[in-house]
């Protein structure tokens, strides 16, 4: 006798009721999900707009400040121990606006905060002579034998012929390279340039201070000559020089390392340099910042051959500068750097604007 198993509609209805929560379910969640997706990008487009005013307010703080240097008739130069540069400022600035500065300033949703950096407390590379970039190489500890070849390649970098200079490389090396490109035959806009100069190692570049990149692997393709071992320098070129600057090194503002690409300086005399511009100024002009170069004879020792020499190619002022606005908004940041170049007594332009 056979007994056949009735099926049960209600079982049957309740799996097919469960499927189609299930569906319905992932499709709710994929429409969420989607939904806050847009969201946050229309949130995120509306605070893009936001942040570039909060970035352009930034950088017209900063020309503020700067002016407002400028008004301080105490300071007659720039020194890093100022509100502009981050520092406490001087005894002129308690009765300024400078006095009230805020590192973070809150505006409308949001936040920024500023950095300024002179570019005067570089040497300009476009602007370097051979000598000077020969003191440069040589502070730096490269081999005396290197110093031809990488000076003439940076020339014929820069210079707007395709001549090429003895042991120097123009378009007709960088060609043969893979991928092959030209020689720039013209101003470096940004320093990082110099990493395609045939010559020039990330070692020689960054100094021994970067990580970024592996020591001691040089590209063979990018240097004309022998491969060979590249020693650690204390400093890199980067450290060194800039693109853009007035020409005259801030005396106030300049490392040790970047006196030491004047001729007739060395490392003691560098030091002894930045040493005595410590302190705060008291008006009497002995101790603090240099208020003239002519004032960087008051160090022990200096021979006053090389405080003649300093007049030539130093100043106490800064007129180039470069900002960087940090932008936020409700967690979502953007960086901003423009170019300020001020003209006494109280013009800032905005040289170039960009984020990043």
């Amino acid at each position: 006798m056979t007994f056949q198993r009735k099926s049960d509609p209600r079982g049957i209805a309740l799996i097919i009721v469960m499927i189609s929560i299930f569906v319905l379910s992932l499709l709710a969640g994929g429409f969420a999900y989607s939904m806050k997706v847009e969201t946050k990008l229309a949130r995120n487009a509306n605070n893009e707009a936001e942040l570039e005013w909060l970035g352009r307010s930034g950088v017209e703080y900063a020309r503020w400040i700067l002016v407002q240097q400028l008004s301080i008739p105490t300071e007659p130069y720039d020194a890093l121990n100022q509100v502009w540069a981050g520092g406490q400022g001087g005894m002129g600035t308690s009765n300024s606006p400078l006095a009230n500065v805020q590192t973070e300033v809150q505006l409308g949703n949001g936040s920024f905060t500023w950095k300024i950096v002179d570019l005067e407390r570089k040497l300009n590379i476009n602007l370097a002579t051979e000598p000077l970039l020969q003191q440069a190489f040589v502070s730096m500890g490269v081999d005396a034998g290197q110093l031809t070849p990488i000076i003439n390649c940076i020339l014929d970098w820069i210079d707007i012929d395709d001549n090429t200079r003895m042991e120097g490389a123009e378009s007709d090396f960088y060609k043969t390279l893979d991928p092959p490109y030209y020689a720039k035959n013209g101003p470096i806009d940004d320093i990082t340039e110099l990493l395609f100069v045939a010559g020039i190692t990330p070692e020689l570049f960054w100094g021994s201070a970067s990580t970024n990149y592996q020591p001691g692997v040089i590209q063979a393709s990018m240097r004309p000559g022998p491969v060979q071992d590249m020693p650690a320098y204390p400093v890199g070129l980067v450290d060194i020089f800039t693109p853009l600057s007035s020409g005259r090194i801030n005396i106030n503002t300049a490392s040790a390392a970047v006196l030491q690409a004047l001729p007739g300086i060395d490392q003691q005399i560098a030091a002894a340099i930045v040493a005595g511009r410590e302190g705060e100024d008291d008006g009497s002009g002995l101790v603090g910042p240099y208020r003239s170069v002519d004032q960087v004879r008051r160090v022990p020792g200096l021979p006053m051959e090389i405080a003649r020499q300093l007049a030539t190619f130093c100043d106490v002022r800064s007129r180039t500068f470069e900002v960087t606005i940090d932008a936020q908004i409700n967690g979502y940041k953007r960086q901003f750097v423009a170019i300020l170049g001020r003209t006494p007594p109280r013009d800032i332009q905005v040289l170039n604007f960009y984020w990043k």
